[in-house]
């Protein structure tokens, strides 16, 4: 069945969720990024999630949010096509050990494009108090589907700034190898579970040629190598993170990421990145990190 564009508007959540020091721990082990920030929970305020930890609270919406495609007459198998496209977060704050905070999501576009219906959801995390923690404006492809109705492109996604051309070399080239376990240890630490990323026989039964590292887990490595070389590692400078999944990671293999220039821009750095595959795909694309001057 086709995508109808009527979906948009519709929400699912709020749900609510405990942090803890070992889920915000886990996640961070998972990414190899083992910075005092993240694990020494005897500094004075205590330890800080990373900033791409937004993904996990936010992962309980989205398997709610397939669910609900039930509903719009999307089939199981359309949805099992479908494929994370892009990511933009804005980071309010930082999560932390003993936040309680609640997820929803709302469908906020869906258009044609040539591969397939388009579909875009604005995923906001809040606090007890009600104040926003993580926004993210997620797209999604559904590959060989089309949409019907009207195209309802997405009216709210944040603007990007111009940059500029890109460099002809890159400030570094940062090699980060990735085990054969590795979607492993992030489903479990992140809490995230789709088994394309850990079941070889679903993988295959999806057409993949084996099963394939996270899009986000991906991201959040490209996050952290970029830090490290243009932040000192800082997450708390980090605004918004924003990326393309191009192409798949497979496991064990040796990625790149190309931290490839810092723009500033109203009062922030702006650091363009991308990752590359083993064989030198994009597997990230039009990576950007925004950071706050202090």
């Amino acid at each position: 069945m086709p995508v109808p564009t009527d979906m948009v508007g519709d929400q699912i959540g709020p749900i609510t969720h405990d942090v803890d020091a070992r889920w915000v721990m886990a996640y961070s082990a998972a990414l190899g990024d083992t910075q005092d920030c993240y694990f020494d929970t005897r500094r004075d305020n205590g330890i800080v999630a990373h900033p791409m930890f937004a993904v996990c609270p936010e992962w309980p919406v989205i398997v709610e949010g397939r669910k609900l495609a039930d509903k719009w007459g999307i089939t199981p198998e359309e949805t099992r096509q479908s494929v994370h496209a892009t990511h933009d977060l804005v980071v309010h704050r930082l999560a932390r050990p003993g936040d309680v905070l609640e997820t929803r999501l709302t469908y906020t576009g869906v258009e044609n494009k040539s591969p397939g219906a388009y579909t875009t959801m604005k995923i906001e995390t809040f606090d007890t108090d009600g104040r926003p923690v993580f926004t993210t404006y997620q797209g999604g492809m559904y590959l060989g589907v089309p949409a019907e109705g009207e195209d309802r492109p997405a009216q709210d996604t944040p603007a990007l700034p111009d940059l500029g051309a890109l460099p002809d070399e890159p400030l570094a080239e940062i090699l980060v190898p990735v085990t054969h376990g590795a979607a492993h240890t992030y489903t479990e630490s992140a809490r995230i579970w789709n088994p394309i990323h850990t079941d070889a026989s679903v993988a295959e039964a999806a057409g993949l040629p084996a099963i394939i590292l996270h899009g986000t887990a991906t991201l959040a490595l490209g996050v952290s190598a970029t830090l490290s070389q243009v932040a000192d590692g800082n997450p708390e400078r980090v605004r918004r993170i924003r990326g393309r999944m191009a192409s798949m990671v497979l496991m064990p293999s040796t990625i790149t990421v190309r931290v490839l220039d810092v723009t500033p821009v109203n009062g922030q750095d702006v650091a363009r990145f991308e990752v590359l595959t083993e064989d030198g795909g994009p597997a990230i694309d039009q990576g950007l990190v925004f950071l706050s001057k202090d």
